[in-house]
């Protein structure tokens, strides 16, 4: 779906893909939101928000060679936004059933693709 629209893209490292991939597999044949499927989840999306976070904000400032005061204050507005997504990413998960799971397991799976060969 989403290759069918204009999208960005922010990359992230090949051990979180592999992880991710693995995760989103382990969840999706244990079929059940339950708490341990809701924490695996939580924290992937945790990692993956990071990750972004990091390339869509911090990145273009190291590009930039930003001063170390610059970066340190980019770092600490990003942190306030993770605690805030993390609050509200874990309420939503909280209530999570099955079918809910099953919907965010195939969007992380949407969402994350091999480096391309060229």
């Amino acid at each position: 779906m989403l290759k069918q629209q204009s999208h960005i893209v922010a990359p992230i490292p090949d051990e979180l893909r592999t992880r991710a991939l693995y995760t989103v597999s382990q969840l999706r044949d244990r079929g059940k939101a339950d708490r341990e499927a809701i924490d695996k989840l939580f924290e992937l999306i945790v990692e993956l928000t990071e990750a972004g976070l990091d390339f869509f904000f911090l990145e273009p400032l190291r590009r930039l060679n930003a001063s170390s005061m610059m970066m340190g204050m980019a770092r600490m507005g990003i942190s306030s936004m993770l605690k805030g997504s993390k609050m509200v990413v874990h309420k939503v998960l909280k209530k999570l059933d099955d079918k809910s799971l099953a919907a965010i397991l195939d969007f992380i799976d949407e969402i994350i693709h091999e480096p391309e060969q060229g």
